[in-house]
């Protein structure tokens, strides 16, 4: 079942603790126009599912409101986004190159002062990196207004024999290794519905490296054209749903 677009985010009335970190304005966002994400500063890990949920949120820090925007929550590498309450998942030959999952969002406004939280599940294979993307398109356009990311999410003291493992903002993860004579387990994720199928042709991006950390201006440009177009995909489906519901 795919939700309507905005069911199960919040309006925040006061600023969620998080950070920006790894963020930049679109190529050609408008300079009046100061909208921004930010992600938890530490997330954590279960050892045993590998799974872990935390908020991502999206503000206006500008003087004007936004009109529709579309945020875009991706994963890359050993992290995966099993699910963003009230958002649709991006169909796989949509998703940009180097990435392994994504959710879009389609929000109608943010006034000024505004801001908007996403409950995001994922898994992360602890044995790998990983990282998370979140791009803001304007509208259903290829005009990206803002990127966090591809950001890593990680620690350098593994700590397989806790119960959990904190995984730090802008860290690059090192894998624990597993117990001596066992395999590591494999991320366990919850299900979700099947993206729906497109007949378009995949889109093509460079892959992001392990070490990357932040794309440069110049790659991440390419990361937000492509990510543009998906939300164009998911932005017009959304419009058509709620206009037949």
């Amino acid at each position: 079942m795919i939700l309507p677009f905005g069911a199960g985010a919040a309006f925040a009335a006061d600023p969620t603790p998080g950070s920006s970190q790894g963020g930049t304005p679109g190529p050609s966002a408008p300079a009046d126009l100061k909208i921004s994400t930010e992600l938890p500063s530490t997330i954590r890990v279960n050892n045993s599912t590998h799974r872990s949920t935390f908020t991502a949120k999206v503000a206006n820090h500008g003087s004007k409101a936004t009109g529709p925007v579309t945020l875009t929550v991706l994963g890359l590498d050993g992290m995966k986004i099993t699910g963003v309450k009230g958002c649709v998942p991006v169909a796989k030959n949509k998703l940009p190159a180097g990435t392994n999952s994504g959710f879009g969002c389609a929000i109608p406004n943010l006034a000024p002062g505004q801001s908007k939280t996403y409950t995001v599940s994922a898994t992360y294979d602890l044995s790998k990196t990983g990282k998370i993307c979140l791009p803001v398109m304007a509208g259903s356009s290829d005009k990206v207004l803002w990127q966090q990311g591809p950001v890593p999410f990680g620690t350098t003291k593994p700590t397989p024999n806790a119960p959990d493992t904190p995984l730090l903002l802008g860290t690059d993860n090192v894998p624990a290794a597993p117990p001596s004579g066992t395999a590591s387990p494999s991320p366990s994720a919850e299900p979700t519905n099947p993206a729906p199928s497109s007949p378009s042709a995949p889109p093509q991006l460079p892959k992001t490296g392990v070490n990357d950390g932040v794309l440069p201006l110049a790659a991440a440009g390419a990361l937000f054209l492509i990510a543009g177009g998906t939300g164009l995909w998911w932005t017009t489906r959304g419009r058509r749903w709620m206009t037949r519901h």
